[in-house]
């Protein structure tokens, strides 16, 4: 099953945590948490972001624009 569009989801493929931006074709798309480039992933690989995951992306983030790594 597609996770819905905006939800928070794990490719555990790679371990990466992205918001659902789309569905294409048998992919799901996901952007990085903060923004990036999309990337795709099956469907079967990904899993629903625990609010702790969410909180380190959010947290990352915040740190990486802080220090001028993100605009």
């Amino acid at each position: 099953m597609k996770p819905p569009i905006g939800s928070c989801s794990v490719d555990t493929s790679t371990g990466r945590i992205g918001i659902v931006m789309g569905h294409e074709g048998p992919y799901v798309q996901l952007r990085p948490y903060g923004g990036g480039r999309e990337w795709d992933a099956h469907p079967e690989t990904l899993r629903g972001a625990t609010q702790a995951e969410r909180l380190s992306a959010a947290t990352a983030h915040a740190n990486a624009r802080s220090r001028g790594e993100v605009p």
